[in-house]
């Protein structure tokens, strides 16, 4: 008789009444039914997953024609756009997938809107926030220009109520609109350290409040070195300007650290950092971020990304470098076309969004491609070829901007930016390492740049569905150890590392993300942060028992290492899409996780 694993591992692919015409994983063909692929009025659906390859190709591929591309030339990068995709080399953000080439057209997903001290400001903002979460867009404000609270209100009488009354304002309307959309909104709260009500912010997400805000702290190198120091720093009333009171700036920190190991929130930015690598710098400074901080924008800037599924570009224990360029080159082009092609949810974003034209390519299967290297991912030969391959990836992406840029005119704030030492350039931004959320599932890899979360799990799908990391599946029988029995062990707890008919060697490059200490997890960011032009989204995964003070440490840690923000995770501390629950498959323990989690923990966007 077979068992219930066997007969969801079976199951027919044919799922609600389509063809899975590429011969996805059932959790893939799961989500892009859910929330990709167009249906008609009745909600049934109406294309294949190679059909919405081959509309996201067209509709971008179309901006080639205002360059005076002929036809014939179009439908060649069409093709070559529908091949990356359909071979899933490479996958832009989601927004792309499911809008491109219907009446929507709202392609970007990361977006900054600016919050400014008044009733008009705020509330509008909370009107574009809709527009832009409606579309599939996520968003990220600083509320540090808000008035603290307690503060006067000339025009009333009264006292203001401060950012984080009005961040509810914000929280509820997502809530609500997520209700119509494709999937949940996502925003990104930034408090600056040296608000007055900075204290209140980093608390705000004890009890389970803001379910739709990531939070971060916005710490300046002096703010930094204060706590270095055990020095006091001043609070600052930002419609005044003056001086409010003095805080031991390590009280503050502390404070982070605590709420980031009860709740996993907020999370640090380190600002001046940011600004540093600030291409624009003459045209605006950088406060906000998306909602998972890889990517800083100005007020009203959008960003599209995409990812290369690295995973593909390993032959024979080596990684194809002669692809990978090929590859990087049509994703440059085909961000860039984003630009052009993209219907804005409103004129200003529009206007900056083309004065710019950044773009973001970054990269998912980074633990894949290390096993299938051989290479554990807390190692040094991990984080070498970490920092080799996203060297290489910006300095191609750089080039190919600067020939897209002699080919179609550079983009407008050029003169104002740290690229006119180049005789021309596309974008003002390239490269972004994102999270990935549902695209890797897709692409059936891992997420962004994190290791495996489980080598085996049962996926709330379907009723539940068993995934088995394949490459260990592989390996497995390979080497002849694989077995229902062991599967069935791994799922339990998702890691093989106290398994002991499991080879030494298959631990070593299959250790998950609760078997990496906190301080590889950081160096991994670190690597690949050293050429990404934009920032990383990275999640420190700790254990359960992790302490405050291994909490502390990862922030230093990345702070010394020059990351650009810093999230961790503590296993347990909130809600979780990942978990040990009794179903009622096989009537055992096993690790679950949600159709749509990939590894990482915070509100995912792209």
């Amino acid at each position: 008789m077979k068992t219930k694993i066997s007969e969801m591992r079976e199951r027919d692919r044919k799922i609600a009444g389509f063809e899975d015409d590429l011969k996805l994983s059932l959790n893939a063909v799961e989500v892009l039914k859910r929330r990709y692929l167009l249906k008609d009025e009745l909600g049934k659906v109406i294309e294949t997953p190679g059909q919405m390859f081959e509309r996201v190709a067209k509709a971008i591929a179309r901006a080639e024609l205002n360059y005076g591309k002929s036809k014939e030339e179009v439908k060649e990068i069409e093709r070559k756009f529908y091949l990356l995709m359909r071979n899933l080399e490479f996958l832009p953000n989601s927004p792309t997938l499911m809008n491109a080439g219907t009446e929507l057209g709202q392609l970007a997903a990361c977006f900054v809107l600016p919050v400014e001290d008044s009733m008009d400001s705020i509330f509008n903002a909370v009107k574009n926030t809709a527009l832009i979460h409606q579309s599939g867009g996520g968003t990220g404000f600083s509320f540090s220009r808000l008035r603290p609270k307690g503060d006067v209100v000339k025009s009333t009488g009264g006292v203001a109520s401060g950012p984080v009354s009005f961040m509810r304002v914000f929280d509820v309307a997502t809530d609500v609109i997520k209700q119509g959309g494709k999937r949940r909104g996502a925003n990104m709260g930034i408090l600056s350290a040296d608000h007055p009500d900075i204290l209140e912010f980093i608390r705000a997400k004890e009890g389970g409040g803001f379910a739709n805000f990531n939070t971060s702290v916005a710490v300046t190198d002096e703010f930094m070195h204060a706590v270095e120091r055990d020095e006091e720093y001043v609070l600052v009333n930002p419609r005044t300007k003056e001086e409010v009171s003095k805080i031991k700036a390590h009280e503050v920190f502390n404070e982070i650290v605590t709420y980031a190991w009860k709740t996993g929130d907020p999370g640090i930015v380190f600002i001046d950092e940011i600004n540093r690598h600030n291409p624009v710098s003459a045209v605006g400074k950088i406060e906000a971020t998306n909602p998972c901080s890889e990517q800083p924008l100005l007020p009203y800037e959008s960003c599209n990304l995409g990812s290369i599924n690295v995973s593909k570009f390993v032959k024979a224990g080596e990684i194809d470098w002669e692809r990978l360029k090929e590859v990087i080159w049509l994703c440059i082009r085909f961000l860039d076309d984003v630009i052009d092609v993209n219907r804005y949810p409103l004129p200003e974003i529009e206007k900056m969004t083309r004065a710019n034209r950044k773009i973001g390519v970054g990269i998912m299967g980074f633990a894949e491609l290390l096993i299938k290297l051989g290479i554990a991912y807390d190692s040094k030969d991990a984080l070498s070829i970490a920092e080799k391959l996203m060297q290489f990836i910006t300095n191609e992406a750089r080039q190919c901007s600067t020939e897209l840029g002699l080919e179609k005119a550079s983009f407008p704030n050029f003169e104002l930016s740290v690229w006119t030492k180049y005789d021309a350039m596309r974008n003002a931004t390239v490269t972004t390492i994102a999270p990935t959320g549902t695209i890797s599932i897709i692409g059936g890899c891992s997420s962004g740049i994190e290791p495996l979360f489980a080598v085996a799990f049962i996926r709330n799908v379907m009723g539940g569905m068993l995934e088995i990391n394949k490459l260990f599946e592989e390996m497995a029988k390979e080497r002849g150890f694989y077995s229902k029995e062991l599967i069935t062990e791994i799922a339990k707890c998702g890691s093989v590392q106290d398994i002991k008919s499991i080879p030494e060697d298959i631990k070593r490059v299959f250790a998950t993300a609760l078997d990496i200490s906190p301080e590889w997890h950081v160096r991994m960011q670190a690597a690949f942060q050293k050429y990404t032009e934009n920032a990383v989204s990275k999640t420190v995964n700790l254990p359960t028992d992790a302490t405050w003070e291994d909490v502390k440490k990862v922030f230093l840690l990345a702070y010394k290492l020059k990351c650009k923000g810093i999230t961790v995770y503590r296993y347990g501390s909130k809600e979780q899409v990942l978990s040990l629950e009794i179903p009622k498959i096989l009537l055992e323990e096993y690790v679950r996780a949600d159709s749509e989690y990939t590894g990482e923990c915070r509100i995912c966007s792209v």
